[in-house]
């Protein structure tokens, strides 16, 4: 285990990539606020930790106040911020365009983007004012920020906006010692990819299975990002399985 007194909010934490890269951080000895839905969930990734300091706190990633008090609660028990890692995220029903409903459209939107937006705000505001100044955000993009899937508008259009959202956040955290970066995940093994294994339409309109990779990969990358120090930034860097079907995709 590494040894550092810093600390991490993870959001999307009780599943899948959230809980693996809260799991890895904690393994290198970083204090890390577990924030998503459901307490339940946040509390069985707590468990699995070995050792470490590990918060659970509920919060409603699309509601200003709820981020806010997210933020406090972390900021009252460890005291300063240095990693924000923007992993919550939701899709659609791989539907046609024009049959989704406006609801599903928000839900994605809210959940996706503004959540991002509203954790990215408050951590400025913690890294800003806190000594030493400064800390890194990490974004989750997906591979979709480069190409979509069918019938993915709502997941596609948001990931392409995480990438304006990054390329912001870096240039106007520059002069405060803030970095940040993003991460494009393609088919990491988590519940959201389990369908993969059944086949997933491709661009050509066909049906394929998909080749996934262990999860694993993806929380070793973003502990590495999350290890150098802010005078040095990975603004994009892309893990994926070998044999995925994306290069090429459209």
């Amino acid at each position: 285990m590494g040894t550092t007194d810093k600390t991490a909010l993870v959001t999307g934490a009780g599943s899948g990539i959230g809980r693996a890269v809260a799991l890895a951080l904690a393994g290198e000895g970083y204090g890390v606020v577990l924030a998503g839905r459901r307490v339940d969930a946040l509390e069985a990734t707590a468990a699995m930790a070995p050792a470490g300091r590990m918060l659970p706190v509920a919060v409603d990633i699309a509601d200003p106040a709820s981020v806010k008090a997210l933020f406090d609660r972390a900021g009252e028990v460890f005291g300063r911020l240095d990693l924000l890692f923007n992993n919550a995220g939701t899709g659609a029903p791989p539907i046609p365009l024009e049959d989704l409903t406006f609801e599903q459209w928000k839900r994605v939107v809210d959940t996706n983007l503004t959540g991002a937006f509203l954790c990215t705000q408050q951590a400025v505001r913690m890294m800003k004012a806190q000594a030493p100044r400064g800390g890194r955000i990490i974004n989750n993009g997906s591979i979709s920020a480069h190409s979509p899937r069918p019938n993915s508008a709502p997941y596609t259009a948001t990931k392409h906006a995480i990438t304006g959202l990054t390329k912001s956040t870096a240039l106007d955290g520059r002069a405060f010692d803030i970095a940040c970066g993003q991460i494009d995940i393609g088919n990491a093994a988590t519940p959201m990819t389990a369908r993969m294994s059944g086949g997933v339409p491709q661009a050509n309109g066909e049906m394929a299975v998909e080749p996934t990779m262990d999860v694993s990969a993806v929380a070793r990358a973003v502990v590495y990002m999350a290890s150098l120090p802010l005078d040095a930034n990975v603004p994009f860097l892309t893990v994926m399985a070998t044999k995925m079907p994306f290069m090429g995709r459209g």
